[in-house]
């Protein structure tokens, strides 16, 4: 059996000796490859109320039609995500006149943003979600979480995030429900391309937002595009550490196979056909959250082998 280091026995939060899960996680350097949660297509809702744990169920939603909402949305293999206005202070949110509300495709080759308003929230039920609804939008969303009662490293290190790009990027701004990696926070998504970064500060932030308006990544911080598989996320990261290129579509996954020790993923590169070999470990047990009380150990990707062959 694998023993328990040290910090998975920490005390609960405030208690002598305690850190908060994203520190832990910068410690042990936990690496971000691979880490992105799942979402090809996306539906953003305007929420100006508090957030409780769940954006939909604990706000000024009615909790059941919130339930309704994601619901719907996850059974069309849409991923909703709370939206909000960062200069919104909680006195000011005191109910909303109309809800806007944003569909986006992050699909590569298909990536879209729509944007539309609902008088009623009870009308997203009516909403169709297949993007052929709304006003298309040429501007990028720059979503960063800093859903505190979710974990409290995502508003510690997330609202630095967002107020540093809203006081330069308002319109392209929004403070968003939880993303995932809570140990990465600050994490932020960039739409329509659903790049998921972690381990943002206000400083990085704008290089980012600023490379992505270039069609280019910063791989240091990049934990993976939504659309793809983790696995094949970890094998473009490889990709790139063995190419050096950074451009957003530089790399178009042909096949994902997995095996006994891993993957093998083959992404074309212009007019090269790159074989991934992608291999996978568990940590040390760890505590991923700061809510977490027991330990687990969680995957990591790690490359083994990328081989490169002409067209």
């Amino acid at each position: 059996m694998i023993g328990l280091p040290t910090d998975t026995v920490a005390a609960p939060g405030g208690a002598p000796g305690w850190l908060p899960c994203s520190d832990r996680a910068r410690e042990r350097g936990d690496p971000l490859v691979g880490t992105a949660g799942p979402g090809e297509r996306w539906l953003l809702v305007e929420v100006e109320s508090g957030w409780g744990r769940h954006a939909f169920f604990e706000s000024e939603l009615e909790p059941a039609l919130g339930a309704r909402i994601v619901a719907r949305a996850e059974a069309a293999g849409v991923r909703p995500l709370a939206i909000r206005r960062t200069r919104l202070r909680a006195p000011e949110r005191r109910g909303q006149s109309s809800w806007r509300w944003a569909l986006v495709d992050a699909r590569p080759g298909r990536e879209q943003i729509r944007w539309g308003r609902v008088s009623d929230p009870v009308e997203l039920l009516q909403l169709p979600l297949d993007g052929s609804v709304g006003e298309a939008s040429d501007a990028p969303i720059y979503a960063v979480c800093t859903h505190a009662r979710h974990d409290q490293c995502c508003a510690v290190h997330g609202r630095p995030v967002v107020e540093a790009l809203a006081a330069r990027h308002p319109e392209l701004t929004w403070e968003c429900s939880h993303l995932g990696g809570d140990r990465f926070a600050a994490t932020m998504v960039l739409f329509p391309h659903g790049l998921l970064y972690g381990r943002v500060d206000a400083a990085r932030a704008e290089a980012i937002v600023e490379r992505y308006a270039d069609g280019r990544v910063v791989p240091e911080l990049l934990r993976g595009r939504t659309s793809l598989s983790t696995a094949a996320q970890a094998a473009e990261a490889f990709a790139r550490d063995s190419t050096g290129d950074d451009a957003i579509d530089a790399f178009r996954v042909l096949s994902e196979q997995p095996h006994p020790h891993g993957w093998t993923v083959r992404l074309a590169h212009g007019d090269e056909r790159l074989t991934v070999e992608v291999g996978e470990r568990l940590s040390a047990p760890l505590l991923s959250t700061c809510s977490a009380t027991i330990a687990h150990p969680v995957r990591e990707f790690v490359p083994v082998l990328v081989s490169r062959t002409e067209r």
